[in-house]
Formats: structure tokens, sequence, C-alpha cells
């Protein structure tokens, strides 16, 4: 694990802990409309959150509510999706100071911990970075510290130099599945560099990013959601999907994950192909016909039964997220647009159509996502990293009236 005569000049930027703002040239204006819903909507949420608490018990996580059944389902730590809950309380905290919060998060917390040692999994991103790494943020201490870098480490043991890429999924002998997805895992990887000076972290991110900008995407930026890698050659072997429509088809979040990964890589690391890959992202998702006009994204772009497809919040949160990220690294005009875009998502999940009622919906703050349509898993119901993405693209807008 020790590469430190690698990427010397580089890791130096790295140290400087970038912030979201440090190199960022554009600053808009936020709607006094919006930022007062946005004010509302951390209010409703706080209320939310305390009635999900009454949902689960002791060393269950929150992983969806079925509206049909009123039926609320919970996940152990070892889900992917185990670390948006206490990332989520947190911000709602950070926004309203409610204690309660706060405490709650730090009960999920303690039983999240183990999973730093969790090494047959990729979403340690996911699991870790979102709870400890918020955690951190919002107080830093050496055991929130000491975590994240044991679950980078974990995280680093599914890397391969020869594939060039950190495995997602576990398989049979010789097959190595990527899975886009996986792009949401490096920020983890990075914070562990500038923790501890190790580049060799900072190294598997940039080498795995640049595999999946070379293989995963499409002439029209569009990306596979999955790429299956021989393990002993690095030759890619298949190019498919598995929770879109079809291999060839633009499955709704695997296009947000993407914009998200590569908005963090070019924070990151400054190198400005990962910015260009941003961009033509956004480009391919907001200039696509089937985009509607309220900016939800259909759960796949090439569902066949457009205009009757599902929406998928999940999607339009994470998209919305990095595009006031991306806004900021961009000329004006670009910026400008995705500013709007991302507006536009805030105004409309903050409406009765995607917002649920308080004391409802399990306590999610968010309606209507869809998590894996072909195996019939998750479809049309609330997600944690829905409410997850969507507190922090309005904590993001927010930002802009400072």
């Amino acid at each position: 694990m020790k590469f430190k005569h690698l990427y010397k000049s580089t890791i130096t930027a790295c140290l400087l802990a970038l912030s979201l703002n440090s190199f960022s040239q554009n600053n808009f204006k936020p709607q006094k409309d919006v930022l007062a819903t946005i004010k509302k909507n951390f209010a409703d949420a706080d209320v939310q959150y305390k009635y999900m608490a009454k949902q689960f018990g002791a060393d269950e996580f929150p992983k969806t509510y079925h509206p049909t059944t009123d039926k609320f389902e919970t996940s152990n730590s070892s889900w992917w999706c185990s670390g948006f809950y206490s990332g989520t309380l947190l911000k709602i905290y950070q926004q309203t100071k409610d204690a309660e919060l706060l405490k709650q998060a730090n009960n999920n917390l303690k039983d999240l911990e183990k999973e730093q040692y969790n090494k047959g999994t990729h979403d340690l991103g996911f699991m870790m970075y979102c709870s400890f790494g918020t955690a951190n943020h919002l107080e830093p201490k050496p055991e929130y510290k000491e975590i994240l870098v044991n679950s980078a480490k974990s995280l680093s043991t599914r890397f391969n130099p020869t594939v060039g890429c950190i495995r997602s999924w576990n398989s049979k002998a010789n097959d190595f599945l990527v899975i886009i997805d996986n792009m949401m895992n490096l920020e983890l990887l990075f914070y562990a560099t500038k923790a501890t000076g190790d580049s060799s972290f900072y190294k598997i991110a940039v080498t795995h990013a640049n595999t999946t900008m070379k293989n995963h995407f499409r002439p029209d930026f569009s990306s596979y959601h999955v790429i299956n890698y021989d393990e002993q050659t690095g030759a890619v072997k298949e190019k498919k999907t598995a929770q879109g429509f079809a291999n060839e088809s633009a499955w709704a979040r695997g296009q947000s994950w993407g914009l998200y990964g590569y908005t963090v890589m070019y924070r990151e690391t400054k190198d400005k192909k990962y910015l260009e890959q941003a961009k033509n992202i956004a480009h391919f998702i907001l200039t696509n016909p089937n985009l509607p006009a309220d900016k939800i994204p259909y759960w796949d772009f090439n569902a066949p039964n457009i205009p009757n497809a599902l929406r998928d919040a999940s999607a339009a949160s994470v998209m919305a997220s990095a595009l006031l990220e991306l806004c900021r690294y961009v000329d004006k005009k670009d910026g400008q647009e995705y500013f709007n875009t991302a507006q536009t998502i805030i105004k409309n999940l903050s409406a009765p159509a995607y917002k649920a009622d308080l004391n409802t919906n399990g306590g999610f703050i968010l309606k209507h996502s869809v998590g894996h349509f072909p195996a019939g898993t998750e479809v049309d119901v609330p997600l944690t990293y829905a409410d997850y993405y969507f507190v922090e693209a309005m904590q993001r807008y927010k930002a802009f009236a400072k």
C-alpha cells in the first residue's frame, strides 16, 4: 500500500483537502421562493425522519416502504444502502439542529462501524463515506478518520491492477464485473490519501476512473451499466445491463452516477479530462429527447413504454446534486443551464407528486423511485439514496445564497 514515490506532484494538490468551492468560477443566484421551499422541506424532513425512526428496531437499517402493502422494509448493516440513513439524518440536523436526529444518527453509526472491515463489497464509499464522512465533516474526530481509512483499505483490496478497476459484484471464476455505480465509491479513496499521505488510494481511484472512462461509455457518452472484464488479461468480455431496460439502453440512475462520479474526479484531481467527461455526460442527459420537461427522468431513457414509463426520483436527486457542483466549474452558459436544471428538479421533487405528506411514506421524504425494475424489486417506492441526494442537492443550492 506504499506508493509514496508515485504521483508526487499530484499528491501535493490532493493534500490541500480541496473544498467544494476551492476552484469554482461561477456563483448563480438562487430564487427566494425555492429557498423558502427548501427551508420547509428541511423542517418536514425533520418530522419525517423522526417518524421513520419508529418504524424499525435496533441493528436494523431502513431500506424502503411499500405503499401498496403498508410494509416497511429494513436491511442489516452490510446492505449497500446502509450508510444513507445516518448521512441523511446528519444533513437534516445541520439545517434544523434537532438533537434527536443527531442522537439517532450516532446510534445508527455504532451499528454500522463494523463494516469498515468488509472486503466483500465495492459499496464502502456509499456505506461509510456518506455516513462517517458526513459525520466527520460535521465534527472531525480521530475515530471517524480511522474508520474511514480502514474502509478505504478494505475497498482497495478489490482493486485488480491487470483490469485497472475495483471489482464490483463477486462473480464466477475469471469474470470481473464492474458497474458504473462504482464511480461513487472513489471519493472515499481520495479522502484516505488526504488523511494519511498514502498516494496508493489516489492512484487506485484515478486508474479505476480512467479504465471506466475508456470502456463504460458509448460515443454519445451514455454509459453501460455493467462491464465484464477477463480477470486474467483485463480484456472486455461483455458490455451489458442488470438494472436497465436492455444492454444498449441508458439506465437513468446509471447516467446520474457517472455524472456525479466524474464531477468528483475533477474536483479531486483538477484534471480537465474528467471535467470534459462530466460535461459530455451532462450533455447526453440534458439534450436527450426522452428527458421529460420536469427533468425527472424515466427509470431508463429507452424504456419501451415512454411516456407512460415510471419516473425515478433517485436518478433526479443524484443528477441535481451533481449539476449543482458541476455548474461551478464550467463556463457561465453551461453553468447556468446546469443550475437551472437542478433548480427545476428541486422544485418538482418538492411538489406533492413526489414529496410525501407528513407521517406517511414510512417516513421517507420522496416517493416514486425505481430500484431494480427488471428484477421487480423496489419499483415505484421510496429509497434511502433518493432522500440522501435530494437533501444534499438542497444543501448545495442553499450554498449559492451565501
